[in-house]
C-alpha cells in the first residue's frame, strides 16, 4: 500500500507564490519519476512537472520559468514551487508517482491552488 499526500496549496493573490509538497509512504519500490498535475473543471488533468530519479526535470510550456520542480529522494518527497501566479494557474494539483520497473502508478487526494486576480 502506497500513500501520497499533498499540502501546501491555498488561496493567494495574483503574483504570488505557493509551495507543494508531496510525501510518499508505505511499500515504496524504485520510484521513475514523480509529477504534478492540475486539473481544472473545464480541462482535462494535465501535466504541470515532473522530475526522474535522475533529477531530469520536465515543465508545461505554461509554466516554464515560474515553476520549479525539485525532491528529496532519500524521503520519498516531490515540491513544487510556484512563483508569479496567474489566475490560469487555479485549479486542482495533483501529485503523481510512478515505477516503469514495477509499473505501479499511485496519485495523491489534490491539492487546491486559487489564483485571484
Amino acid at each position: 500500500q502506497v500513500e501520497l499526500v499533498e499540502s501546501g496549496g491555498g488561496l493567494v493573490q495574483a503574483g504570488g507564490s505557493l509551495k507543494l509538497s508531496c510525501i510518499a509512504s508505505g511499500n515504496i519500490k524504485s520510484i521513475s519519476f514523480m509529477g504534478w498535475y492540475r486539473q481544472t473543471p473545464a480541462e482535462e488533468r494535465e501535466l504541470v512537472a515532473s522530475i526522474t530519479s535522475g533529477d531530469f526535470a520536465n515543465y508545461a510550456d505554461s509554466v516554464k520559468g515560474r515553476f520549479t520542480i525539485s525532491r528529496d529522494g532519500a524521503k520519498n518527497t516531490v515540491f513544487l514551487e510556484m512563483n508569479s501566479l496567474k489566475s490560469e494557474d487555479t485549479g486542482l494539483y495533483y501529485c503523481r508517482m510512478y515505477s516503469y520497473g514495477s509499473g505501479s502508478d499511485h496519485w495523491g487526494q489534490g491539492a487546491q491552488v486559487t489564483v485571484s486576480s
